[in-house]
């Protein structure tokens, strides 16, 4: 069956690629349940359905690779959902149980895919995942970098990044006009994510990289007081700065909310 730009549907054919992004949900971190997104023809699939200790979940959206998977594996009875990725609630597809998530990511959604995981950290200790090249060398740049910014904060402040290797167009089929990825997300323990408020991080990592040529003096005027921001640390560039630094820049906010009894 042809693959349907409209799904953004690339089906993984290379069998050692394949079994290369199963391994890698063996690490340390412990999880109840597996999700596959857009599993398409089952190339991951039937991988992970010998992994018995788990309970095992495929979410495809096109109803066409539902009905091969039912034909070409009789294990997934039942373990299928017909659903848009994007619409589910993973809260009820697992019952808030710790999730590991793994998936050929169709490139046209994978973006908001990783704003999901964020929106579900709390119950995903494991991400793994194929991406389109640009998209895994942002999640993983650091500071200072061409391809550091919105995903590469907001990633890396709950999760380990890790690119783990390149998959070239032709182990594809049909092959993408890109090189693609696949890399790793490990949550931190929460002894290593710092208390702080995280609709504001949020709206100040995304303020600052909205013009990421300019300095924090300049485009945090309106969240800042002008005293704050005559200060030495202003004058960088969200570019130069680490998931930390935004972190910092939250409590720094809310002393000032504390200080003044007021919002700036």
């Amino acid at each position: 069956m042809k693959a349907k730009k409209s799904f953004g549907q690339h089906f993984l054919k290379d069998e050692t690629i394949a079994t290369k992004i199963v391994e890698a949900l063996d690490c340390e971190k412990a999880f109840h349940s597996i999700i596959e997104v857009g599993p398409g023809q089952g190339v991951l699939t039937k991988y992970l359905l010998e992994k018995s200790d788990y309970n095992f979940t495929a979410i495809e959206a096109d109803i066409d690779m539902v009905t091969i998977l039912h034909q070409n594996y009789p294990a997934l009875e039942g373990k299928i959902i017909h659903q848009d990725f994007l619409k589910v609630s993973l809260s009820d597809v697992t019952n808030n149980q710790e999730t590991a998530l793994i998936g050929n990511f169709p490139y046209n959604i994978s973006t908001q895919i990783v704003f999901k995981v964020l929106q579900f950290k709390f119950m995903i200790p494991v991400m793994v995942g194929m991406f389109q090249k640009e998209v895994a060398e942002r999640i993983c740049a650091k500071p200072g970098s061409k391809t550091y910014g919105i995903l590469s904060v907001l990633c890396q402040a709950f999760f380990h990044t890790q690119y783990l290797f390149t998959v070239k167009a032709g182990s594809f089929n049909p092959p993408p006009k890109v090189l693609s990825a696949v890399i790793r997300l490990i949550k931190k323990e929460d002894t290593e994510i710092e208390n702080f408020d995280e609709e504001l991080f949020f709206q100040l990592v995304k303020i600052s990289f909205g013009q990421r040529r300019k300095m924090l003096r300049n485009t945090l005027k309106n969240i800042f007081p002008e005293y704050v921001l005559e200060e030495e640390f202003f004058k960088q560039r969200p570019e130069q700065l680490g998931f930390s630094d935004f972190i910092h820049l939250c409590h720094r906010k809310e002393k000032i909310k504390n200080e003044k009894g007021t919002d700036h």
